[in-house]
Formats: structure tokens, sequence, C-alpha cells
């Protein structure tokens, strides 16, 4: 499955999988081989915690690997949709009710983190608004009710 990834995403994910590789797979390495050195496997704690970790270390290094082998990038500087919402738009939204504003980027799966606003082309928020134009509303299922929010502006490339 090919799936869209932003420039930034990409690099982030690149960085992130250079870490792994360069820093974090050899000293878990070092300390499974520590460990070992303890002696009795059976009941050393330190030893299996390190097996662990080196467990998530590898599967997040394959799960980085084929989703940047399967991507489709996307320059989100070079779009220019003008005011309608696609893949790679920064969208400025204000509640209907309380006018309180709100700035979303619509990033691919993987690169999604909504801590820094970036939201997954897949959740429902951005499934709302693609297709959608500065000056719309749309109304999403929030656990709460249905939220209404008035798209205030649309823009790429940063």
């Amino acid at each position: 499955m090919i799936a869209p990834l932003t420039t930034a995403g990409a690099r982030r994910l690149r960085e992130e999988l250079e870490q792994l590789k360069s820093v974090q797979r050899p000293a878990v390495i070092h300390a499974i081989a520590e460990a070992r050195a303890h002696g009795d496997l059976k009941e050393n704690a330190e030893y299996h915690a390190a097996r662990e970790q080196q467990g998530f270390i590898e599967g997040r290094i394959q799960q980085l690997e084929y989703a940047l082998s399967h991507a489709q990038l996307i320059d989100v500087a070079t779009l220019n949709a003008g005011d309608k919402v696609v893949f790679g738009a920064t969208v400025v939204l204000a509640e209907a009710g309380s006018g309180a504003e709100v700035t979303y980027s619509i990033v691919g799966d993987l690169e999604s983190d909504i801590k820094q606003r970036l939201i997954a082309i897949s959740s429902p928020i951005a499934r709302a608004l693609i297709g959608k134009h500065e000056g719309d509303t749309i109304t999403i299922e929030a656990p709460g009710g249905q939220r209404e929010y008035d798209i205030i502006s649309v823009r790429y490339g940063g």
C-alpha cells in the first residue's frame, strides 16, 4: 500500500530511523551483553528489559523502513490548491460557538502528531476538511457530540 507522506515528515522519519540504528540499537546490544555477564538469565530483569527494548527498536526500524520505501512523497511547498483543502494543507479553524481558533496541518498517517497539530489524512477532522474551501463550515462528530467549525484560512508550504 502506498501512503502519502510530506517531505518534511519523511525527513523527520529518516532522522528517527538514523537515531534508532546508530544510537539506540548499539546501546541496547551493549546493555544485553552487560546483562548476560551478570549470569543466570532466567532471573535477570535487566536482561529481559533490554531484550524487550531491542524488540521494540527492531520493530520500529522495520516499520520506518517499510513506510519510507512505500511512501508517496509530496512536497507541500509545490502544492497550491488555492483555498481548497487537500493533503498537505494547513487549515485555520474557528469553533462556530466560541470563535476559538485552532490550526491543523493534514499529513500522512505515520507522521501525525496531535501535540504538533499534525493530523492524519485518515482522521475524522481531516476527512471532514478534505475538499472544503475557505469560508465553509464543517461538522465533526466528537465524543462530546457534534462540533461545528468555520474554515478561516487554507495555506500550503508552511
